[in-house]
């Protein structure tokens, strides 16, 4: 009897087009964080105390973007993963679900 063994999901492939897939996919999730990243908003702490606060809409988008506002927190004092100017608890809903989208639902695979 003869048996063949196969790679697995991520296991290397005869001809490399396993790993060539995986930088793609690798390169294409880069792409779309750097546009994505351009979506972020900065406001100082004088603006933000004459700005109408911003609800659930504002929340959930925060929350899906959290990881990247947080890799740039990490370089620049200006910039913020919570708005500062926030009407309270719906917006801490909609950032609580964006979150979920982006990192809570990898449960789902």
């Amino acid at each position: 009897m003869d048996m063949k063994i196969t790679a697995g999901r991520f296991g290397p492939e005869k001809n490399g087009k396993g790993i060539r897939m995986q930088l793609r996919n690798i390169l294409i999730l880069l792409c779309c964080s750097l546009l994505l990243s351009g979506c972020a908003d900065t406001v100082g702490f004088d603006v933000a105390a004459s700005m109408e606060p911003v609800g659930f809409w504002h929340g959930l988008w925060h929350g899906m973007i959290v990881a990247f506002a947080w890799v740039g927190s990490l370089f620049s004092d200006s910039i913020a993963i919570y708005a500062i100017y926030n009407n309270g608890g719906w917006y801490d809903f909609g950032f609580v679900l964006g979150i979920g989208f982006f990192g809570g639902a990898s449960w789902l695979r």
